[in-house]
């Protein structure tokens, strides 16, 4: 974790540094106005640490303060770090044409061409808010010879990666829940990173939570920020909004179903998989609940349908570019060998900044159907 923390303060620094010396052209020439830019921007390095800081000693006001400030400045920098890069770059290879060839094209420098970047970069926020707000229901059908006689459907609701905490708190779980039970489901799961913060303040939660009434349960899986926000206490929050939780877990539900469930890596709680699965192999269908993407080759048909999350379809275009490395399964259903299926939601909600650009938020209706 301290090198992690290293590693982010000294790249964040460097992103502000280099914002300053893009901005500074927009300044009036005096120093006072040099030193507040530069007060604030050290304010902002350190105002997710901060924040994480304020929540864990119980400054819950100042903490969502900062956190409402923080957040999203965190995507304001990197769009403004993305686009001055490129104008940079372009910048360069105009001026060695411009040197070659003896034209006159822009080099996107000056207060002109710095204003227009930053009025670019407040647009692709605003509709980066405005995105993350526009949640959309994703459905799968699943045809199967698995549904004991008389069952022709069970309807399955997904949900991932709310990060309920500081920002993301009782306004937007309403409104992920009325997507829900407008769908009237048989069944919720969450594939994890359902928490992030200090869930001492639930509040009304449970209560939420209670009004989705779901006759085959509410299960869930931990995710890697269940970890980070305190393992016991997020278990604790989810189990009173009415979570069973499923920590290397086999279970059948009401005699048509197999639910299996493995913690996150972060929460060190090792257990064998494919043995898991193959305590239920009874001939049902069998959900494995995981919260990342990464099917093991060697369980593909021991599980018909994995679900997962935690990428977030990298939530920040184009972010999604450097997430596909680590789980190039980060979107939707993919089907694998031996009849398994995996799908991977893009998240109900959003994690630090309260933004998403080209990955909007899902609740996502599974039917898997009498064949």
């Amino acid at each position: 974790m301290t090198r992690f923390l290293i590693a982010f303060v000294s790249v964040y620094s460097l992103m502000h540094a280099f914002f300053y010396f893009r901005v500074k052209v927009l300044l009036p020439n005096d120093r006072f106005s040099h030193f507040l830019l530069i007060f604030f921007l050290a304010l902002m390095i350190f105002a997710p640490i901060g924040t994480r800081l304020l929540e864990r000693a119980d400054h819950y006001n100042l903490a969502r303060a900062a956190a409402i400030i923080g957040y999203p400045w965190v995507g304001f920098i990197f769009y403004s770090f993305l686009l001055f890069f490129l104008a940079g770059m372009a910048g360069l290879i105009f001026k060695i044409v411009n040197i070659a060839a003896g034209t006159h094209l822009p080099l996107f420098t000056g207060r002109t061409a710095t204003a227009c970047i930053l009025v670019a970069v407040v647009a692709i926020c605003i509709h980066g808010f405005f995105e993350a707000g526009s949640l959309r229901v994703e459905r799968l059908r699943i045809p199967t010879t698995k549904l004991p006689q008389g069952i022709e459907r069970l309807r399955i609701a997904q949900i991932s990666d709310i990060h309920l905490g500081l920002l993301v708190r009782q306004d937007k779980l309403e409104k992920i829940l009325e997507k829900i039970k407008a769908e009237s489901p048989d069944m919720l799961v969450s594939t994890g990173d359902l928490v992030d913060g200090d869930m001492e303040r639930i509040g009304k939660l449970p209560e939420l939570f209670s009004t989705l009434n779901v006759r085959f349960g509410k299960w869930a899986v931990t995710g890697n920020h269940e970890v980070y926000a305190g393992l016991s206490n997020s278990i604790s929050a989810e189990r009173a909004f009415g979570f069973d939780l499923l920590r290397g877990e086999a279970r059948t539900v009401a005699h048509i179903v197999n639910i299996v469930g493995v913690d996150d890596p972060t929460a060190a709680s090792a257990v064998d998989e494919t043995k898991l699965l193959k305590q239920v192999n009874n001939g049902l269908f069998t959900v494995l609940l995981k919260h990342r993407p990464d099917p093991d080759r060697e369980n593909l048909g021991l599980f018909d349908l994995q679900l997962s999350g935690h990428t977030h379809y990298g939530q920040l275009f184009p972010f999604r570019l450097f997430s596909q490395f680590f789980y190039p399964l980060q979107n939707g259903p993919y089907f694998l060998e031996k009849g398994s299926i995996l799908y991977t939601s893009r998240g109900s909600a959003t994690w630090g900044p309260p933004m998403r650009v080209l990955a909007p938020p899902e609740v996502t209706i599974i039917d898997i159907v009498s064949e």
